[in-house]
């Protein structure tokens, strides 16, 4: 086996299971910070022997094998052989995998408990409530769910946020710090507790979408990797949550969205207008999708939530053959759902394009300039953005030329400025 060919079975492997591994360690030692460094520990001794002596038979369970081992040893250097450290190693076979040894193969007992069906799953959804805990700053939870359960790197992270490696490892290390001054245990919160936090989690995974979906800076409209790792976490999510309708809502709204993905840009990237694209090209798969967890929604919840309206929204330009041939109607109604169950100034713009298409742009226009009057997304360049489309529909030249200027003053992705200097240049 080549070095390249075993450094891309660990990358596979470890994107796969990464997240049942952490748990599965954190179960064991009760130290949630302590299992995402065994299993990193795990992970590079991986890189080191498997290029050099092949994958073993049973890879998850050769890293967690390597953990547990990594574990013993520090509770041998703490002269800590207590309980915690007798329970793990009464359940370990012989053999093993000892650092530059050959690739072993974990006791049969441990492949047992690593697949645990009663288990694994509660210990990804611990992982993701962890990583996703209200102590945490908004760029943590962020980094640190991208990290435990979504099996990336700190150079792949750093990559996603835009932002150097060494704020990601600080990121990530002073979140590990601060869950275990706040003392949180390794465990699913009880239901009540749950419902109350799976609203942050839900964040995370839309924001991580949100950022692939469109980019807020860079040269690429899309970072395709970034929003597939998204709805990848948001089916983990349904499954191991099936009761909660806004996971399905959810869940649906970026199955809609990536749908579209394959006609919303260019062969050489550029952005195409949604009234421009060739629906032919959008995932129909991915359609088909949304509309079952959409369906799946509203069985399990009382009325769909805020996520679940959005995929609504989704579905209404998902299903019909043209910009034109939208229920716009049907989309201003869910917009003023939306607005009075999550406000916000994006929602009321959304609602004002909505509007705009189903009433005319001067119908419109009052609600943008009403955003606008309040102070509601200055730094942004949506509002500009769409207040130039207006007032270039209502024949207002001059007045859109400023607008459409100042949108691609603040706009951060070349991208999107580039069909706002396209816009601008067509007033001319």
């Amino acid at each position: 086996m080549t070095n390249h060919t075993g450094r891309e079975a660990v990358a596979a492997v470890w994107r796969i299971e990464s997240a049942r591994i952490v748990g599965a360690l954190a179960r064991y030692t009760g130290d949630f910070a302590m299992a995402e460094d065994l299993a990193q520990e795990a992970l590079a001794e991986a890189l080191v022997t498997w290029p050099r002596d092949g994958v073993p038979r049973q890879p998850a369970g050769w890293l967690l094998t390597v953990g547990r081992r990594r574990a013993i040893d520090a509770f041998r250097r703490r002269a800590a052989l207590d309980d915690r450290y007798t329970a793990l190693a009464g359940t370990l076979g012989e053999g093993g995998a000892l650092t530059g040894g050959a690739p072993a193969e974990p006791a049969q007992e441990d492949a047992q408990v690593l697949w645990d069906p009663d288990q694994i799953d509660d210990d990804v959804l611990a992982l993701m409530f962890i990583s996703c805990h209200p102590v945490l700053s908004r760029e943590a939870r962020l980094a640190l769910t991208l990290r435990v359960v979504g099996g990336l790197s700190s150079d792949e992270i750093a990559k996603a946020c835009l932002v150097p490696t060494a704020t990601v490892q600080a990121r990530i290390t002073r979140a590990k710090k601060t869950l275990g001054a706040a003392e949180v245990a390794f465990e699913v919160p009880p239901a009540a507790e749950r419902r109350a936090r799976l609203g942050s989690v839900l964040g995370v995974i839309y924001l991580i979408f949100t950022e692939g979906s469109s980019a807020s800076t860079g040269g690429d409209l899309i970072r395709a990797d970034l929003a597939g790792e998204a709805v990848r976490l948001a089916r983990v999510l349904a499954r191991l949550m099936p009761g909660e309708a806004e996971v399905y809502g959810l869940l649906a709204l970026l199955e809609f969205t990536a749908a579209r993905f394959p006609a919303r840009t260019g062969p050489d990237g550029e952005p195409v207008l949604l009234e421009r694209q060739d629906r032919r090209r959008w995932d129909r798969s991915a359609i088909r999708r949304g509309r079952a967890a959409l369906s799946k929604a509203a069985e399990v919840g009382r009325g769909l939530g805020a996520y679940g309206l959005q995929a609504a929204i989704a579905e209404c330009h998902a299903v019909a053959a043209s910009v034109e041939a939208t229920n716009w109607e049907r989309v201003v109604l869910l917009y003023e759902a939306l607005g009075r169950l999550a406000p916000s100034p994006v929602v009321e713009l959304n609602r004002a394009v909505a509007v705009s298409m189903a009433s005319g742009p001067a119908a419109a226009l009052p609600i943008v300039d009403g955003l606008a009057a309040e102070g509601a997304l200055a730094n942004s360049h949506l509002l500009p953005s769409v207040r130039g489309e207006l007032l270039t529909r209502l024949g207002r030249t001059a007045e859109a030329r400023d607008a459409l200027t100042e949108a691609i003053r603040l706009c951060g992705n070349d991208r999107e400025k580039s069909v706002l200097a396209g816009k601008l240049a067509a007033l001319a």
